[in-house]
């Protein structure tokens, strides 16, 4: 397709030729085995990228000691006992028609003793001011011992059938940490100039090629700025850039921070798209290896337009690739309407894996699910009715229809999106609303019938007599038992940010959750005087952290008042809002308006009439239990492959 003439491309990394630009960036999965090893579940989900054109694919962290694990379940090529699994994803990966290189690193301080079973290492005996553990400083023969193992394991990912590794030289881990004088406080060969800094990382370089030879490539992740307090600068990584290329790389991925600027190394939605584009062009001033760029790149369009600028020569793109591994596929065949466009939230790819789960993608149920969620077409096509069109009504349908099902939705508003909708007018979260047009653009494919402005109800069903029905009439705000929410100035959040109703002035926000959050930092975007009022020790609980750092950003900068375990006891026909704190009673106030925001309660008036009927009935999203797009969305979808 002409459109992307340069992502199309070829490039050479060393040796080995990428048939596109489109390169899937390393991203922890957390579904190895403990020992390293690969599982079906760690194959499956690399293969579909591959199946789905990209040219290639860097995994997560394979540690190259176990000592270097940051999370329990990494894969490894620290022992010959790993290399089999790993040959069998390789295999399987050019068998698809993909590149694959291993990622190979040691966390050094930034992981936790009790997922390595010993002291964490590092340079210099200074904690990560995130993970808090005193390291062991590593001895001079210690340190030449790990370049060693750096060098070994390069030679089993060859063995297992890899085209290249990258050394992950970026984010503040172990080779990171040698490099910087953030954490490199030493003063022997490996620490005090930049060139003793640069040692560790260039020793690396020299003693792969020399096992793994000239046939094998070379790649490595560095971060263009650490962002603390002492740490490097796009001047200092531009001169490391140089001493890499002298080594013997052979291409170069920019990206940017440590763990305590770790918002910025897995940006969420506030941060603008390719944004560390022109730290990648400043390197590729310096250098003549191929220099790619990473972050924030979610869209076929950005990427080529990044490219046609010669900002850098191929772009990583990791969570595109969650939310569609097909992106590749799907542009350069003239779909570009087809992809699912990965809108920044962390629900699945970070929240999953810090609360010790795998992977997942809120937009993409099957990531790391591959397999056991493939659609399968039905044995017995039927003629199913959906109740509702937000998004676990819409998926389910789409997947109805995919596996051969005749589907109607009934959708009591104008447009589809339900509740989802509204999540999309505060600041940052417009990208929602691409979600919900890919969703109408599938069913619309599909030849799904959508019958808007109309709500189902049991007389049309007993009436048609469909097969069976999806009942997806999601929730409605909860209004809470406290005096005075009868005052037409209380209004719910929802309504609000539907344009139903225009709030102005001194405005307090009951509930400072998810919801109450994002429309307390609409309400003061938009210049008013915004006081929350939260029941809980702190808001933005359910907020993954990196999008919550922001938040509570804008909050300061925006006056933001904030109340927390704090409860409401009545609202005054004034405006004031009397609330027990501390064991105190206060008057707040007076208040323009007063926006709650204090939860949700399923939609079940279909479920009460239908009762007695006999038809099949099936719950999806918030209509059987309110929570987030994550949960709606897998609900749809997996309960669409049972029907």
């Amino acid at each position: 397709m002409t459109g992307f003439k340069m992502l199309s491309q070829p490039i050479h990394f060393g040796s080995v030729k990428i048939k596109n630009r489109f390169i899937v960036s390393p991203m922890v999965m957390n579904c190895c085995n403990e020992d390293g090893t690969a599982t079906e579940r760690f194959i499956a989900y690399h293969e579909e990228k591959a199946k789905g054109g990209w040219g290639l694919i860097v995994t997560e962290d394979y540690a190259v000691d176990p000592s270097g694990r940051t999370y329990q379940y990494l894969p490894g090529l620290w022992c010959d006992e790993q290399i089999p699994s790993h040959r069998t994803l390789t295999d399987r990966v050019h068998a698809a028609g993909a590149k694959i290189f291993a990622q190979i690193f040691h966390g050094g301080r930034q992981t936790e003793e009790w997922i390595i079973g010993q002291q964490v290492w590092a340079p210099s005996p200074i904690p990560c001011p995130v993970k808090k553990a005193l390291p062991h400083e590593m001895t001079t023969e210690e340190v030449d011992a790990m370049i060693e193992k750096f060098g070994d394991a390069a030679l089993r990912a060859k063995k297992a059938g890899f085209d290249g590794v990258q050394i992950h030289g970026a984010h503040g881990y172990l080779v990171g940490e040698f490099a910087s004088p953030y954490s490199n406080k030493r003063v022997d060969k490996y620490g005090g100039n930049l060139m003793n800094r640069m040692r560790f990382p260039v020793e690396i370089v020299k003693n792969i090629r020399k096992k793994c030879g000239p046939d094998f490539s070379i790649d490595y992740k560095i971060s263009a700025e650490e962002r603390t307090q002492g740490g490097t600068n796009i001047e200092d990584t531009k001169a490391m850039a140089i001493m890499l290329e002298e080594a013997g790389i052979d291409s170069l991925n920019v990206s940017i921070a440590v763990y305590e600027t770790w918002y910025m190394q897995v940006p969420p939605s506030v941060m603008g798209h390719g944004w560390l584009a022109d730290y990648a062009q400043e390197i590729k001033s310096v250098i003549n290896i191929p220099v790619t760029t990473v972050g924030r790149i979610n869209d076929p369009y950005v990427a080529e337009g990044i490219l046609r600028s010669g900002k850098a020569d191929a772009c990583y793109m990791g969570r595109a690739s969650l939310a569609d591994p097909h992106m590749p596929e799907k542009a350069l065949s003239g779909h570009v309407e087809d992809i699912i466009t990965c809108m920044g939230c962390l629900q699945g790819c970070t929240s999953k894996i810090d609360s010790g789960f795998s992977g997942q993608c809120t937009l993409n149920p099957r990531t790391v699910r591959e397999r056991e969620t493939k659609i399968i077409p039905a044995d017995i096509k039927k003629t199913i009715y959906i109740a509702g069109g937000g998004p676990a009504g819409a998926e389910a349908a789409i997947v109805l229809a995919q596996r051969g099902h005749r589907v109607k939705i009934f959708e009591k508003r104008d447009r589809l999106g339900g509740m989802y909708g509204c999540a999309a007018i505060p600041p940052w979260k417009g990208e929602i609303s691409a979600f919900i047009v890919w969703q109408r653009t599938q069913l619309e494919k599909l030849g799904v019938e959508i019958i808007y402005d109309t709500e189902l109800t049991s007389e049309q069903i007993e009436r048609d007599k469909p097969d069976g029905v999806v009942i997806a009439t999601g929730s409605r705000p909860w209004v809470p038992p406290i005096l005075g929410t009868e005052n037409e100035f209380v209004i719910s959040a929802v309504d609000l940010l539907e344009g139903k109703i225009k709030a102005d002035g001194k405005i307090a926000v009951i509930g400072g959750g998810l919801v109450g959050g994002e429309t307390a930092n609409y309400l003061a975007s938009h210049g008013n005087q915004v006081t929350i009022i939260e029941m809980l020790d702190e808001i933005l609980q359910e907020e993954p952290g990196n999008m919550k750092r922001f938040l509570l950003q804008s909050f300061k900068e925006n006056n933001v008042e904030i109340h927390t375990k704090t409860e409401v006891k009545s609202i005054e026909e004034d405006g004031t809002i009397k609330i027990e704190k501390d064991g105190l009673e206060i008057l707040l106030g007076a208040f323009d308006f007063v926006v709650t925001a204090v939860g949700m309660r399923p939609v079940r008036k279909l479920k009460e009439s239908l009762e007695g009927q006999d038809i099949a009935v099936f719950y999806v999203g918030d209509a059987k239990k309110p929570g987030n797009a994550l949960d709606a969305i897998e609900d749809g979808y997996l309960t669409a492959l049972q029907i």
